[in-house]
């Protein structure tokens, strides 16, 4: 039965009691999600809305799939991204990742445990797909100070219960990111421990319909912050006060934070990797950026672009980096496809012109998701045999770089999309153009 309430308590006053992606309409609910400013800008685009409850039920699948595949009793993880995919809850993410105060273990039967922040034990609530939310988790030393070993021997005594209850008593367990307290804890307590990143990276890297959904929204929520942030970039701005601009449009509409601070402008741009800071943007000048953007529903938006700002028409040289590295994208993407090997990926494709070489991206492509993920596709001369011998399923999604810049030059460019592997081939769902003067055209 739908519960009145009043246009003060919603989040979105035109709808009932629930949101249209199934979670409640509830200005004061604890789980956090998109604004109204990013639902009223989805549905004028015609873009279809995930639904939570069936995304967090698939990822719950694919986890106890991949752990069932390899015979362990569960799986153990500590990184918050990782805890992101499992429960889709969220405390202090940034945080967490140098105070890791979190955990879950996710049983070869499906049933999950989370241990959270002493004072937060509601804060997976609204996931009925969490059995129980605990506390005890605070292996590291500024929280438990020289009894961290008696920290993690209560916690592994916990995880030994629910392991003999749910895993089948099964001592084969896959851990990610484990304090060094916790892990000798865990091989007393006679576990046989595993690599966790490999099992949590593979169930991750293929996507299900409702996180296709997701991320499409997310997408539009980026493209659309980026769009403020372009009109935003003026000759006398600092490169700190444009970057702002992009925070905050993600902010606005639920997004969750930046990983980096890619963006550069004039021959800061060269060597890539200086991350921005007071530089006044001059007129005539390129500014490039990595989005690196987590955004709405925790999904990472991880494009770039390049402008030109000015006044003038960029020089021809440029023109040639950008359009070079336009080609870079577009032939490379065209090698997407399910059952492409990782290999061929590597070693096929367009090759960079010779005095581009040396400052080429360190991925060709990679994998994304809650964040960047596995697999990561290098170029030929960074190749490691047997690391990467997989290949392309439907599902996946990559992001496609290009960084196009000679060695001592006064710019560079950088450009990347995020591309989704279809049954049939590839779609690119980076829908933000290219700057039209750096790519030659008259506007």
């Amino acid at each position: 039965m739908n519960v009145y309430r009043s246009p003060r308590r919603k989040i979105d006053p035109a709808r009932s009691a629930f949101l249209g992606d199934g979670t409640p309409n509830d200005n004061d609910r604890l789980e956090i999600g998109p604004t109204l400013l990013a639902i009223r800008e989805w549905e004028e685009a015609g873009l279809e809305l995930p639904n939570l409850a069936a995304m967090r039920q698939f990822r719950l699948n694919r986890l106890v799939e991949h752990i069932i595949a390899r015979d362990y009793g569960g799986l153990l993880v500590t990184d918050p991204l990782n805890i992101r995919y499992a429960t889709d809850t969220t405390n202090m993410q940034l945080w967490n990742t140098h105070n890791p105060f979190r955990a879950v273990l996710v049983c070869a039967d499906g049933y999950m445990v989370i241990w959270d922040f002493k004072n937060t034990p509601f804060l997976a609530d609204f996931n009925p797909l969490v059995r129980e939310s605990r506390t005890g988790a605070d292996m590291f030393y500024f929280s438990a100070g020289d009894r961290c070993d008696e920290v993690a021997e209560k916690f592994v005594s916990e995880v030994r219960d629910l392991i003999s209850e749910h895993g089948g008593g099964n001592r084969r367990i896959a851990v990610d990111k484990i304090m060094i307290h916790g892990l000798r804890s865990l091989e007393r307590a006679g576990f046989d421990v595993k690599d966790g990143e490999e099992v949590t990276e593979k169930a991750r890297s293929v996507k299900g319909h409702d996180e296709i959904l997701a991320m499409r929204c997310a997408n539009h929520a980026c493209e659309t912050a980026v769009a403020k942030m372009e009109e935003a970039a003026k000759p006398g701005l600092s490169e700190d006060e444009i970057w702002s601009v992009l925070h905050k449009e993600n902010i606005s509409r639920g997004g969750e934070w930046i990983e980096t601070r890619l963006l550069a402008s004039g021959p800061r741009t060269n060597p890539w990797f200086q991350e921005c800071g007071p530089r006044i943007l001059q007129n005539n000048e390129i500014l490039a950026f990595d989005t690196d953007l987590v955004g709405c529903y925790g999904i990472c938006i991880d494009i770039s672009r390049t402008w030109w700002i000015g006044t003038e028409p960029p020089r021809p040289d440029m023109v040639y980096a950008m359009r070079h590295a336009a080609d870079h994208i577009a032939k490379n993407a065209e090698m997407l496809k399910p059952g492409a090997s990782f290999r061929d990926l590597t070693f096929g494709g367009h090759v960079l012109d010779d005095k581009f070489q040396k400052q080429k991206y360190g991925a060709k492509m990679h994998g994304v998701g809650l964040c960047d993920e596995w697999p990561l596709i290098v170029y030929p001369d960074r190749y490691n045999e047997g690391a990467f011998d997989y290949e392309v399923e439907s599902g996946m999604v990559f992001c496609v770089e290009a960084l196009v810049g000679e060695v001592g030059g006064d710019f560079s460019i950088k450009l990347e999309d995020q591309v989704l592997i279809t049954e049939n081939g590839h779609e690119n769902l980076t829908t933000y153009p290219l700057d039209e003067r750096l790519m030659g055209n008259s506007i």
